[in-house]
């Protein structure tokens, strides 16, 4: 009883140690995400600054505090800053080896704020995925897709593949096809197609609007219809022309034919 005792006596400055560290880990990790919230809505309020800035000044300094938590928890169990730092600097090779890719993620974010070839709220294609941005924090860019589905991608892959951001200029060209059957007249098509674009609002003035025959298919006479607009008004236009167009046709008698062929016999 008395070794189980004077055991117990042992290991109670371990435990009273172990108890601080926690209770300094949470409260640390708490700390660390509601100041940088604090830090993220402070500078997404000043219009002069970016919201990409933003969020990422606000990873920065989350990271940072939980780093001196780190620091805290280690000195709880008798581990010096110093002696931590001497420790670190012995293992600068091994840790950078086993954290290159993470290491290049953080390399990749500072570039992607630096540069900015897409800011928060924009809708980009990075190496073929299609969302909208929702973060940039110092690791990875989040995309959430039109069907609201979350995509991470680690911000080192993200530099290094082409990126197409639909949204970095206002406006945007519309451009459609429209096939019509050979026995109808063209112009009469460009007419109609051109009547619709100048009565929707959303179609710019300038450029104005442009339709020209492009193509002889198989089975049509292919029109081009090339429009400009806001880019936020991109899609609801081409949806609105689509239908506009197809109903316009309809009451002008003039058909969309669908791919077909016509079998021709020689007498003879």
């Amino acid at each position: 009883m008395e070794d189980m005792i004077e055991q117990l006596g042992a290991l109670w400055p371990l435990v009273l140690s172990a108890a601080k560290a926690l209770i300094v880990l949470v409260i640390g990790w708490i700390a660390a995400g509601m100041i940088s919230g604090v830090v993220r809505k402070r500078i997404n309020k000043t219009p002069q600054i970016d919201p990409t800035l933003g969020n990422f000044a606000a990873s920065i300094i989350r990271w940072a505090l939980l780093a001196v938590v780190l620091v805290a928890v280690l000195g709880i169990f008798g581990i010096e800053a110093t002696s931590l730092v001497a420790m670190l600097g012995a293992a600068t090779l091994a840790i950078g080896l086993a954290l290159q890719g993470t290491l290049s993620d953080l390399a990749a974010g500072f570039m992607l704020v630096l540069f900015r070839p897409y800011k928060l709220g924009q809708f980009v294609d990075i190496g073929g995925t299609s969302g909208t941005v929702k973060d940039l924090n110092l690791f990875v860019t989040e995309l959430v897709t039109p069907d609201n589905v979350q995509i991470i991608i680690p911000n080192g892959q993200a530099w290094g593949s082409i990126i197409t951001n639909y949204s970095a200029h206002d406006t945007r060209r519309v451009d459609m096809v429209f096939g019509i059957d050979y026995g109808d007249s063209a112009d009469k098509a460009k007419e109609i197609i051109l009547s619709q674009a100048t009565a929707d609002t959303r179609v710019l003035k300038d450029p104005e609007p442009w339709v020209r025959v492009t193509n002889l298919g198989d089975s049509s006479v292919d029109l081009t219809v090339r429009l400009w607009c806001k880019a936020s008004d991109y899609w609801e236009l081409k949806f609105a022309m689509t239908q506009g167009v197809k109903e316009a046709f309809d009451a002008a008698g003039i058909s969309i034919p669908y791919p077909h062929s016509v079998e021709i016999k020689k007498e003879g």
